[in-house]
């Protein structure tokens, strides 16, 4: 007889790494309040103070001048807010849903059922939880020409819920994140690869039909790339020992791209891949105490987790093989040679790949840093000088940081500036309360960054984190995605929330930051690399009575709260995504938000309008246009999450959107103009 265990169940904070920050550094929140409580003291009230915040601090091109060439950006009418189980678009728009989970993209591959499909299928159908995305332009047989009408789309897989996956989780009592019932302590070791193969990214050549709707094409660039792809280490900590393992000897490869969240487009045309929150899949099975630092600091499994094991508990499969063995982050072996105590370590990167050779390797880019990267933004290339990019580490009490390339960008080197990424100064940000802040250079042999606390540069990437502890930055609430403004080079990032938040005073009074927030700043003269920038408050999210933007609070066609999707169109539209939680959503003081949504700003003439409303149980994620901004993709990732575990057991589901009636499938939205125009307009 069968020994059955109890449903696996990890929890990991709704998906995101919990906190794991044990430094003193000044958290954000009160750096915020001292510039508040000093500005309202100078300028006689909150009021006054709002107003300055929100009115430069030393930042340039903020002038209340409509932009584009038709004068005013935003025309649509505002969508009002919404709880039902569908996609709400403005007047005179419509939307065809595209691309679910599951569509095949490669071969003669069957259709999608989630039941019946192997591990193997998966691997060739579109992976689960569509987030972030880019589309690339394609013409003919020149891949990067301006095409609106055909091009790749491709699109990260952040993760799995098991529940929808297997014919075994049927009439179980599983949540989202929970896996079904171990058989003699084990998993089925196809139901593990079909999990692995579920994650990742999709490249998928589309192309828009006479009749107006967009069609997969069955073309060579179509490919995924998964939890199980080969992969190579650049950067400062390839070869290196904290790279070593028994798959890869020599500490130059590993294996796969997990938690894939937002993502990034270098000026040369490919594709950055984030790997956010990916500490979870592996555990260490010894106490807390006996993990390494990197293990510790990033939030690596132990046995003292409850349960003890990783997110999936994929190093349970079934087979033995090492393709599952390697989430087990255990040292067992006489060096690192022999085990996977290093696998985790091969995690945590920016990872680069050409999508239109789907022959290439992505390549993991050590030298932007190792935490849980939300994704990545790149300043616009300018010839003969450096690439810089900034990226978010989405973690509660976490940091935001900074990229300078040593060498210079080339438009007619093309990939080989890929090579830029391995070698440059990697910063980490710190805010005065003066609207002031200067870029800490994470550098081993600089500061403090010494052999008492660190060994070598490699060292200090592969626990970023620690030296950003140990340079005194700012601990910020949860940095998720960032965008650049193409009309002034204004960075912005969104601070989605963090719930630890106990302190208040008069211009800034809730008890916790739960609402979050977008910042945004000026590089010390216009000059993306300098080491000193100035920065103001965009926007305070929340409900009408505790939110402001310019000056004022959110009116009922803007309140939104938790923004995380960012990103500015080629006409300097800002694009803001909310990603409320599954568990508070439609909740108590949720519940005035509804389900979660997508924003449009212009930030020149500080109008704010709600665009769009997704269906139930969703996160709102990732947006891109073609070229000629006529079409927009959107994605729509977990619809249906707020089911119950007991409401899957029963089959009664909470949330069904696409399919209506029988189960929540993550998609891809294709939004366009009835009359043609662009979106937004």
């Amino acid at each position: 007889m069968s020994n059955i265990s109890n449903n696996l169940i990890i929890d990991n904070g709704d998906g995101d790494e919990p906190m794991s920050n044990p430094s003193n550094n000044r958290h954000f929140n009160d750096v915020l309040n001292a510039s508040l409580s000093r500005r309202s003291a100078l300028k006689g009230g909150l009021g006054a103070s709002i107003t300055a915040l929100f009115g430069g601090v030393g930042l340039v091109g903020c002038a209340t001048t409509a932009g584009g060439a038709g004068g005013q950006l935003i025309g649509f009418e505002a969508v009002p807010i919404g709880s039902a189980d569908t996609v709400v678009v403005p007047k005179g728009y419509k939307v065809q849903n595209f691309i679910p989970w599951g569509t095949p993209i490669t071969g003669n591959m069957p259709a999608f059922d989630p039941l019946k499909n192997t591990g193997a299928d998966q691997a060739n159908q579109l992976g689960s939880h569509h987030d972030g995305m880019h589309f690339f332009p394609i013409e003919g047989k020149d891949p990067y020409s301006g095409s609106s009408t055909e091009g790749l789309l491709v699109l990260n897989h952040e993760y799995v819920e098991p529940r929808y996956m297997h014919a075994s989780a049927v009439g179980q009592k599983l949540s989202r994140d929970a896996v079904p019932a171990l058989v003699n302590g084990k998993r089925p070791a196809d139901e593990c690869r079909k999990e692995i193969n579920g994650h990742g990214v999709s490249v998928v050549h589309i192309k828009k039909g006479g009749n107006g709707q967009w069609e997969v094409v069955n073309s060579k660039f179509n490919r995924r790339i998964t939890g199980a792809t080969p992969m190579v280490i650049n950067g400062p900590v390839r070869g290196t020992d904290f790279v070593k393992t028994k798959h890869s000897p020599d500490g130059t490869r590993t294996r796969g791209t997990l938690n894939n969240c937002a993502h990034g487009v270098t000026p040369w045309n490919t594709y950055m891949m984030a790997e956010e929150n990916w500490a979870g899949y592996f555990i260490n099975k010894v106490s807390a105490s006996g993990r390494t630092r990197e293990q510790s600091r990033y939030g690596v499994n132990s046995n003292d987790s409850k349960p003890a094991t990783s997110r999936y508990g994929w190093e349970l499969a079934d087979s033995g093989a090492d393709e599952f063995a390697r989430f087990d982050v255990s040292a067992t072996g006489a060096d690192a040679t022999q085990d996977y105590r290093n696998e985790a370590n091969g995690f945590g990167w920016m990872v680069e790949v050409d999508p239109f050779n789907p022959d290439s390797t992505p390549v993991k880019r050590t030298a932007l840093g190792r935490f849980a990267h939300e994704g990545v933004v790149f300043q616009p290339g300018v010839e003969g000088k450096p690439v810089v990019c900034y990226s978010g580490d989405d973690a509660t009490n976490e940091y935001i940081y900074k990229f300078v390339s040593k060498g210079v960008y080339r438009k007619a080197a093309g990939l080989a500036n890929g090579a830029l990424l391995d070698e440059g100064t990697l910063y980490v940000a710190k805010f005065n309360d003066d609207g002031s802040g200067v870029w800490l250079p994470l550098v081993f042999g600089q500061g403090p960054l010494t052999p008492f606390r660190f060994n070598s540069q490699a060292d200090v990437l592969v626990n970023t984190r620690l030296a950003a502890d140990t340079l005194g930055a700012t601990r910020m609430d949860r940095p998720e995605w960032g965008a650049i403004d193409p009309k002034n080079g204004q960075v912005y990032f969104t601070l989605t929330n963090n719930s630890d938040r106990t302190t208040t005073d008069k211009a800034n009074p809730r008890e916790k930051s739960r609402w979050g927030h977008i910042i945004r700043w000026t590089e010390a003269g216009n000059d993306p690399a300098a080491t000193r920038f100035n920065w103001n408050i965009f926007l305070l999210a929340g409900p009408e009575k505790d939110s402001q933007f310019a000056g004022k609070p959110l009116n009922k066609d803007q309140i939104f709260n938790s923004p995380d999707g960012l990103w500015f169109d080629n006409d300097g539209r800002l694009w803001i995504q909310s990603d409320i939680s599954e568990s508070s959503m439609n909740q108590g003081d949720y519940a005035q938000f509804g389900n979660n949504q997508m924003l449009c700003a212009d930030p020149r003439t500080n109008e704010l309008k709600r665009f769009l409303v997704g269906p139930l149980g969703q996160e709102i994620t990732g947006v891109i246009t073609t070229p000629d901004g006529k079409t927009m993709f959107v994605n729509v990732q977990h619809p249906g999450a707020t089911t119950t575990a007991d409401d899957f057991a029963a089959g009664k589901l909470t949330g069904t959107w696409p399919n209506m009636g029988r189960y929540g499938r993550s998609a891809t939205i294709v939004i366009t103009k009835e009359d043609g125009g662009v979106i937004g307009t």
